[in-house]
């Protein structure tokens, strides 16, 4: 038998004898995290959320006891006019889930620079948002306090999975 198809075969037979791939139960050890969301589009906003899905789902279940309080959210970009209480109808679903994952303890923070700029005061914004000076600011504050900073990043889908995979 020539060496090439020894080499061949032999490379079929590692390949057919692979393993599958194996979940690993990493050891997190009260991660924090504060996310920074600075959207170009409000309807970005709950694609954005799911950052926050991500963290919360995996750390919730076996062997983790995770307190969803660990985590910030600072927003700054066009998302802020879904906090806008004459807005709600609009944008009702992403409000409905920041409004569950505060009542889980989660912090929504907003820039007041920003909110300045939209044109909107303290008193415009849903009850369960908080209004901070500056979103740079807060995001270099959480971050001195040992939080991870996570800036999601929302593309615009291209293709299907099913068409992909």
């Amino acid at each position: 038998m020539s060496p090439r198809i020894l080499l061949v075969l032999l490379l079929a037979a590692v390949s057919l004898a692979r393993a599958e791939a194996r979940f690993v139960q990493t050891p997190y050890a009260s991660p924090k995290v504060v996310l920074d969301i600075y959207l170009d589009d409000p309807a970005k906003l709950g694609s954005a959320l799911y950052w926050l899905r991500g963290i919360l789902l995996p750390l919730s279940s076996p062997p983790y006891h995770y307190d969803p309080e660990t985590i910030k959210v600072v927003m700054h970009g066009t998302e802020l006019v879904t906090l806008a209480k004459k807005n709600e109808a609009k944008y009702n679903e992403v409000v409905a889930r920041m409004r569950y994952y505060a009542d889980m303890g989660i912090e929504f923070k907003v820039c007041g620079l920003a909110l300045e700029d939209y044109g909107y005061t303290p008193k415009d914004l849903q009850d369960f948002v908080q209004v901070v000076p500056s979103a740079m600011t807060e995001l270099i504050h959480w971050q001195n306090q040992g939080y991870a900073l996570i800036t999601p990043q929302i593309l615009d889908k291209k293709f299907n999975i099913e068409d992909i995979r």
